[in-house]
């Protein structure tokens, strides 16, 4: 039987979800509130804003662009990156976040692969382009980006240096309607094996993303992150996937947004002090990096709410994190979804929880968010019972998943296979439909017979007073078939050895918390732990240098 579809009026109008769509509420929300570039101390109206939008249309199309046609940004998280977030996509054209923390030759594979027609580049990474620009196929064009008052000539030919441009283009754009199912960015995840490989998200993806990203840090009491009121700093690169997406709801809402540059832990300090933060979110690593920070020790972070994404958060960070009055929570995703699938759920008597209760809820995955369908599956795809104890893959439905990875069919088929977009993530999910991932399929170790997860050995080192963050991998074992080994850096002052290590984990051995051959076989203690160009622990890099 047929469905019955609505009959079109012949002159309703077929409101298409574009981008250009989450523009219409936010002057008329923003009030006073301004969006900030935090390195140089500029500040727009959303006015101001909403015109530079226009004007940075009209440069892009006098530049050559057409629809269809990929624009890259290599840029740090500022206003203009946002601007870019806005004008590229509303005029048709396809935003390339280029990852400016990957190796020359990948960012080459990148844009090449990504077939850019028009790069902006920031002062700091004309060296890069000067370096690889004979490499770049496909690129016409280059827009110079400077944070200077009187900016230095860039070292090859450009169309302008973008603030000039900007200053002599009109004021307004005729942006138009098109497909929603139009590409409107491309990105590169950072795999452990191979090349990068590129996902997109279309105009229609994006904002359903973002309507619900809006519902999610808003719907909980006890979660409330963005609101009127909030003012927003994302201490996640604007390459990695859209900052997560919450730069689109921020400016929906019309919030006051910071956008501080190039991340250094003073800085970011300074700007939280100076614009009364409320909301901000990153990887562990940068929250541990910024708690660390020596200026730190005098700051009251009372009211700072930080989501956590990329990396697991361990209850020893939460509980360091809520000791300092910041507000942390769990947020699970990837790359290829956009990215929010899960968050943090807090009861309605969470303000009456002990801080042990209060961390334990604060780390554990969350529970899938508006639209999400979550499921987990044997390794015959087979769906496995949501009763907390049964682990498999976390395979998922939602409107906002990229559809497969660019120019890469058979990859693309193996992340659907049956119809789900598989995430490489083994997890578990109680009948009250929380998330818990346990490891990463291929971070798993294999000892004994028997699969323990790396991250529940990290979550308990990291209960070390002494120790601020763990990364375990497993090795190779003639007996056991592979063994656990741990990476850690200790507090400032401290230290600890092995034998410290195995004498703190022995008691939880007892108490049942882990077995007994969870206990890692060595332990190193290091100044920094390797991560990622997005900032997440590098466990190949950490494999690579402790087999050696």
């Amino acid at each position: 039987m047929a469905v019955k579809l609505i009959p079109p009026a012949d002159d309703a109008y077929n409101y298409p979800l574009l981008i250009k769509q989450l523009l219409l509420s936010s002057e008329r929300y923003a009030g006073d509130n301004e969006i900030v570039a935090g390195n140089t101390g500029k500040r727009y109206s959303y006015s101001e804003f909403i015109e530079r939008i226009h004007r940075l249309a009209n440069v892009l199309t006098e530049a050559g662009v057409k629809e269809g046609d990929t624009v890259a940004v290599l840029d740090w998280d500022t206003p203009r990156y946002l601007e870019c977030f806005f004008a590229i996509p509303m005029i048709g054209a396809v935003l390339h976040t280029v990852n400016v923390r990957l190796a020359p030759d990948q960012v080459v594979y990148t844009m090449n692969h990504a077939a850019d027609d028009l790069v902006l580049v920031h002062d700091d990474f004309l060296p890069l382009i000067a370096q690889v620009k004979d490499q770049l196929t496909t690129v016409k064009g280059y827009i110079h980006l400077s944070d200077d008052a009187e900016p230095k000539a860039a070292p090859f030919e450009v169309v302008g240096e973008y603030e000039q441009l900007l200053a002599g283009a009109l004021t307004e754009f005729d942006f138009p309607d098109f497909d929603e199912n139009a590409i409107a960015t491309t990105f590169y995840t950072t795999g452990t094996t191979g090349n990068p490989k590129g996902v997109f998200f279309s105009h229609r993806q994006l904002v359903l993303h973002t309507l619900a990203l809006a519902a999610t840090t808003s719907m909980n009491d006890n979660m409330q992150l963005l609101q009127a009121s909030s003012v927003y700093m994302p201490i996640t690169p604007m390459f990695h996937v859209h900052a997560w997406g919450v730069p689109y709801v921020a400016t929906m809402m019309g919030l006051k947004q910071v956008y501080p540059g190039r991340y250094e832990p003073a800085s970011l300090l300074k700007l939280f002090v100076t614009e009364k933060v409320t909301f901000s979110h990153c990887v562990p690593t940068i929250l541990q990096m910024v708690l660390s920070s020596e200026k730190a020790k005098a700051i009251d972070f009372s009211g700072w709410q930080v989501l956590i994404g990329g990396s697991a958060l361990t209850e020893g960070l939460a509980r360091a994190a809520l000791e300092r009055g910041i507000q942390v929570y769990t947020g699970y995703g990837m790359s290829e979804t956009c990215p929010l699938l899960s968050t943090t759920w807090l009861p309605l008597d969470a303000a009456d929880m002990s801080l042990e209760q209060q961390v334990r809820e604060r780390v554990r995955t969350g529970k899938p968010v508006p639209l999400v369908n979550m499921r987990i599956i044997d390794s015959n795809g087979r769906f496995l019972p949501h009763n907390g104890e049964d682990m498999g893959e976390v395979v998922v439905r939602t409107p906002w998943l990229t559809q497969g990875y660019l120019n890469e069919p058979a990859k693309s088929e193996e992340l659907w296979a049956n119809g789900w977009m598989h995430t490489g993530d083994v997890g578990s999910i109680d009948a009250g439909y929380t998330l818990q991932i346990r490891d990463r399929i291929k971070d798993v170790i294999k000892t004994g017979g028997e699969w323990v997860s790396s991250l529940d050995i990290e979550n308990l080192i990291s209960q070390h007073p002494d120790i601020e963050l763990a990364a375990v991998v497993g090795l190779p074992d003639a007996e056991w078939g592979e063994r656990p080994h741990a990476v850690v850096t200790v507090r400032s002052g401290a230290q600890v050895s092995y034998d410290d290590l195995v004498a703190f984990m022995t008691p939880l051995v007892d108490e049942g918390h882990i077995e007994k051959w969870a206990i890692p076989d060595t332990m190193k203690v290091v100044d920094e732990i390797p991560r990622t160009s997005v900032g997440k622990i590098d466990k190949k890099l950490i494999r690579s240098q402790l087999a050696e």
